[in-house]
């Protein structure tokens, strides 16, 4: 490693190159843009990032990557920043952190062929405004923070919710990749066409297309990806339910998970409805209600919607109860009322009392809302932990989570951390079981920039809080642990959940050996998946 005098010269040098290649404009080294680059929502990086820069499309992207790995500087791909486990984080020095937010533009739609092509920095909720007068969507549609994810990120770290429980995560709605390896070239993915770049089925010998998703760029900077796209659905509907204990709501949201009824399913633990009852009311926001008139397919049916949402409020189930959000789409009303009818049935059978569906509405009307959330109502810090469990053992995970909680109760209580749980289901099967942490903590860069401004001014500042960030560093410990136990798997994997030592021999010396042929010089995000960067470098 050249001493610190060397190292700067060597920088400017690599900044010089980049900004030939880019731009000045697109390489940044100002100390807010690498503080901002150093962390994510919940760590800051081991070593701070030496330069930032944004590449314009694939050409930019593979000199710039090409660029950077001939300097011998490490590269952390970065979509819009909203990892919590470490997925872009600088881990080595010198690091440049690749921001792929510029690379956002949608490059073709083709309605004939059912396939949509982006790059890798457009966010799902402009993709999804592109499709919507199309009639169109893509099956996998978009994760909540899809206001700012973008479609490369949710395949470097996949994602849950919008269409999921048809279709599964984000890379199961991929037809084709174009992926920048580390020394500049490109690999392209799938059948392609006549003239060999218009993808249109991703399957054609051994999937490529896996490699690459869920890699948190170990492997590649995904550059261009194709989508698969379908008819949007002409009929929806929504039903919301109630269950006394959080082992029945499990159980409920099993049995609706193996029948298939429900393109999105979300559900709370007590906890969390504490914290969205100190949010401001729905019947107060008016850009809530505009989406919920916006829905609808009349204005007479979107102002009776709206009515039962401001009726309805906040403060239509019992404050410790479990909710339960249910989301049906189809070809007929028909069967969206089949569905959800099946839906009813499966709740009762566990107990659960069928309430007001306002938040599935909401949810609906409002898919990709503003990120506030990444802050607590008294400006608290928030992180998640989450494992994707089978559906017959989500019961049993959730409640020896639980028993580590209760047994770190007098932590909680003296560190001010309050704890909640946001469940959702997986296709056909898995469910999430992710519990969430609030905590009084300093901001980092990354709250600045997530929050709306409004919303973030009307927060308080809160001071640096060492302590109570340990116990809840502890409690995610712990929470891996049982996670393990369970055999869980993750999404997001970055830095956090124990990925290589979950696999066999045979896997690690598969992976080991991707990993030489696509990185030699172990200069893509080292240390993502624990991959280890000194082994890599060969």
């Amino acid at each position: 490693m050249p001493d610190d005098g060397a190292r700067g010269q060597t920088r400017l040098q690599l900044k010089d190159t980049l900004i030939d290649i880019v731009g000045a404009e697109n390489v940044r080294d100002d100390a807010d843009s690498l503080r901002l680059y150093s962390s994510d929502i919940w760590s800051s990086g081991a070593a701070p990032t030496s330069l930032v820069v944004s590449p314009l499309g694939l050409d930019q992207t593979a000199r710039v990557v090409a660029a950077i790995a001939q300097a011998g500087f490490a590269v952390a791909p970065r979509g819009s920043g909203m990892s919590y486990t470490g997925g872009y984080l600088p881990t080595v020095e010198p690091t440049v952190s690749l921001d792929m937010s510029k690379s956002n533009r949608i490059l073709a739609i083709n309605p004939d062929d059912m396939t949509v092509t982006v790059e890798s920095g457009c966010t799902w909720s402009a993709l999804n405004a592109a499709l919507s007068p199309l009639g169109l969507r893509t099956p996998f549609w978009g994760p909540m923070s899809g206001l700012v994810s973008t479609v490369g990120g949710g395949l470097s770290q996949l994602n849950a919710m919008f269409g999921a429980g048809h279709y599964g995560t984000s890379s199961e709605s991929v037809v084709a990749l174009s992926v920048v390896l580390a020394d500049g070239r490109v690999l392209r993915t799938g059948a392609r066409g006549a003239d060999g770049n218009s993808p249109f089925y991703r399957h054609y010998g051994p999937d490529l297309v896996g490699l690459f998703c869920g890699d948190a760029g170990v492997f590649g900077i995904k550059a261009e990806i194709t989508l698969r796209l379908m008819r949007a659905p002409a009929h929806e509907g929504y039903a919301s339910f109630s269950f006394k204990t959080g082992r029945q709501l499990l159980l409920a949201m099993a049995e609706m998970t193996r029948a298939g009824i429900a393109c999105e399913m979300c559900a709370f633990d007590p906890g969390l409805t504490k914290v969205r009852l100190a949010r401001a009311s729905l019947a107060s926001d008016m850009k809530t209600l505009g989406a919920v008139v916006t829905k609808q397919k009349s204005l007479y049916r979107g102002l009776l919607e709206a009515g039962k949402v401001a009726l309805g409020g906040r403060n239509f189930i019992e404050a410790d109860d479990y909710p339960l959000h249910v989301i049906a789409e189809g070809r007929s009303a028909a069967g969206v009322a089949a569905d959800l009818a099946t839906a009813r049935k499966i709740a009762a059978e566990q107990d659960g009392a069928e309430i007001e569906n306002t938040i599935a509405k909401v949810i609906r009307a409002m898919p990709f809302p503003p990120l506030n959330s990444v802050l607590g109502p008294r400006g608290e810090r928030w992180a998640p932990i989450h494992g994707l469990a089978p559906l017959s053992q989500a019961p049993a995970l959730f409640e020896a989570i639980e028993a580590v909680f209760q047994d770190m109760a007098g932590a909680f209580e003296a560190a001010g951390v309050s704890i909640g749980y946001l469940f959702t289901g997986m296709s056909t099967n898995a469910l999430i079981v992710e519990p969430v942490f609030y905590w009084p903590e300093e901001r980092f860069a990354i709250h600045e920039v997530a929050v709306e401004p409004a919303h973030l001014a009307r927060l308080p500042t809160l001071a640096a809080n060492p302590a109570a960030t340990a116990v809840v560093e502890q409690a995610r410990a712990r929470v891996l642990e049982v996670f393990v136990r369970f055999g869980c798997g993750h999404f997001q994997i970055g830095r956090t959940y124990p990925y290589l030592a979950s696999r066999d021999a045979a896997s690690r010396d598969l992976l080991d050996a991707v990993k030489c042929l696509t990185d030699p010089s172990g200069c893509l995000n080292p240390g993502a998946l624990d991959l280890d960067p000194a082994k890599n470098a060969r």
